[in-house]
């Protein structure tokens, strides 16, 4: 089949989905009251919670979400096939992953945009408020760690030390943008165009002047202090403004790459369905949990409840930043399976996917991505190799973009543990973030059987943001079933996405036994249980509230 075929087929779905389902959802399922007043404005603290643009707003919200999960995932994917991968990012996206995002901010805007952890405490009780918040900082935290881990190898000598300069260049730009916009009243459209340019011209500058000679380990430390930094700062300063001018930043590379696709118009070179590949693990469940933030991902949720929710102006600008941002993301991991499915010829696609190790490691993620994108790109008339370098650096600013709201977000659950635990001292945001830094530094620093924490523990990063995923469809069914509102369009995504992580847990459980990997079984097992306990804990308040209903 041709990919432009299913660009195109994929951007009409879109198009239908946000015109009339989600629509739908947002003003017949939610009610979404354009005069009611958001926790932006009830709250207002020019820290955390800001009235802020839609347009910014969706910038910060889009960079938050989207990191470097929609391109990785997908980029392994296709291991099992283009189709698979396509049809779980378009239906999935539509149908589970937009639905999750829109609601999960409708649930905290309705709760005085406390975190969809935080919101458990009065759906299901304080226990499970706290099981919640405990899993969501594990999450974040491997999560995180990770990443410092990833992005320091993306900057070492061995890997794109172009990307340094534009990276840091574009943290200094933001802080500019907040001050002139939110300071001294510059208009928007002035400082976005400056800054944009300013932006492209530092990218220029990180080809002709790689930063080399320093190893991993300083830009571990280095990172670990940036987040420290960026997740006390009031939001306005450089949280929001960043993540709008990298949001920018991938828009801009999204459309030459869909530009590039229609004037190239190739051939998907990887096979529709595939399970020849050494190694392959069963596509169902494992697939539904390699590609997450394409489709559906739990850390969706806490954006949109952690920070997201603290800054909209009004509750009907949700439809276009919850769901039209999941689609948003879905139009990316679309790219990303096209890119790496007939980007690159049939030969290349079966040498970077000749087994599933070599497919999972994070060299060939970023390889098939960016030869594939790179040649969609150069289509447009920019040299192969800026156009290389230009998707290396939009993919590590988006992973910079994880990091920081990560943090940020990490520093929110470890304060509403400090409340729900009474603990004054984790309340304060510099004490929680300087743990939400120590828990990131687990992760990225210590070494479990000679790997970092975090490498070694990220199999099970999938399965938990999916049960994320899953546990936050079941609060938001809880808060709809209380409210009087229907619940058939969360309930029946969460409960095929329970399905899918609880097989996946137990298969990967079964995997970790055998090959004697006690760390990944010993936290598998623990999570697995943790999840149970708060699915039946769910349960009994909703047959508490059933029962209540009847009776009243």
């Amino acid at each position: 089949m041709n990919a432009l075929t299913v660009a195109v087929l994929t951007l009409a779905a879109y198009l239908i989905a946000y015109r009339f389902y989600a629509r739908f959802i947002g003003n017949r399922v939610l009610a979404l009251d354009p005069q009611r007043k958001t926790p932006a404005h009830e709250s207002e603290d020019g820290i955390d919670f800001v009235p802020t643009k839609p347009i910014i707003l969706y910038g910060h919200h889009f960079a938050s979400i989207a990191g470097l999960g929609p391109i990785l995932g997908p980029a392994i994917a296709v291991i099992w096939g283009w189709l698979p991968a396509a049809l779980w990012i378009l239906f999935g996206s539509i149908f589970i992953g937009g639905v999750h995002d829109l609601t999960s901010l409708f649930v905290s805007l309705r709760s005085r945009g406390h975190s969809i952890g935080d919101v458990t405490r009065s759906l299901v009780g304080r226990r499970a408020h706290l099981l919640f918040l405990v899993l969501i900082f594990f999450t974040l935290s491997l999560c995180m760690g990770t990443f410092v881990r990833v992005i320091a190898t993306l900057f070492s000598d061995a890997y794109h030390p172009e990307s340094v300069i534009p990276v840091a260049a574009l943290i200094v730009l933001a802080v500019i943008v907040g001050i002139l916009v939110y300071r001294r009243g510059v208009n928007l459209a002035a400082a976005t165009v400056a800054a944009l340019l300013l932006m492209f011209l530092s990218i220029w500058l990180g080809i002709k002047f790689p930063v080399t000679g320093i190893g991993q380990s300083f830009w571990v430390y280095l990172l670990i202090s940036y987040a420290f930094v960026a997740s006390v700062l009031p939001v306005w300063l450089l949280l929001q403004p960043r993540d709008y001018l990298n949001a920018y930043q991938l828009v801009i590379g999204m459309l030459l790459m869909y530009i590039g696709l229609f004037i190239f118009r190739p051939e998907i070179s990887a096979p529709a369905i595939n399970y020849g590949t050494k190694d392959l693990p069963p596509l169902f469940p494992f697939l539904f949990i390699t590609i997450a933030c394409g489709a559906i991902s739990g850390f969706h949720s806490l954006v949109a409840t952690g920070t997201t929710s603290k800054q909209l102006d009004r509750e009907s600008h949700a439809v276009g930043i919850g769901y039209g941002g999941m689609l948003a993301e879905g139009l990316l991991a679309m790219i990303v399976v096209l890119a790496c499915t007939s980007g690159i010829s049939k030969e290349g696609w079966f040498e970077h996917y000749s087994s599933w190790q070599a497919a999972s490691g994070l060299t060939a993620k970023m390889l098939a991505f960016v030869d594939g994108a790179g040649v969609f790109v150069s289509k447009v008339g920019i040299p192969l190799g800026i156009a290389k370098s230009f998707i290396v650096v939009m993919a590590v600013g988006f992973a910079m973009t994880t990091l920081d709201s990560g943090t940020r977000l990490l520093r929110y659950n470890i304060e509403e543990l400090g409340e729900g635990l009474s603990v004054k001292s984790l309340k304060n945001r510099y004490f929680a973030a300087f743990i939400a830094i120590a828990g990131i530094g687990y992760f990225s620093l210590m070494t479990i059987q000679g790997k970092p924490a975090g490498l070694a523990l990220w199999a099970l990063f999938g399965t938990t943001n999916q049960v994320l995923a899953s546990l936050g469809l079941l609060a938001v069914s809880l808060f709809l079933y209380r409210m009087g509102r229907p619940i058939i369009y969360t309930v029946i995504p969460m409960i095929g996405m329970m399905i899918m992580t609880g097989t996946a847990m137990i298969m990967r459980m079964r995997v970790n036994l055998a090959q004697k990997e006690w760390p990944l079984l010993v936290i598998g097992f623990l999570i697995f249980v943790l999840v149970l306990w708060l699915v039946i804990e769910s349960l009994l308040a909703f047959r508490s509230r059933s029962r209540a209903r009847d009776q009243g």
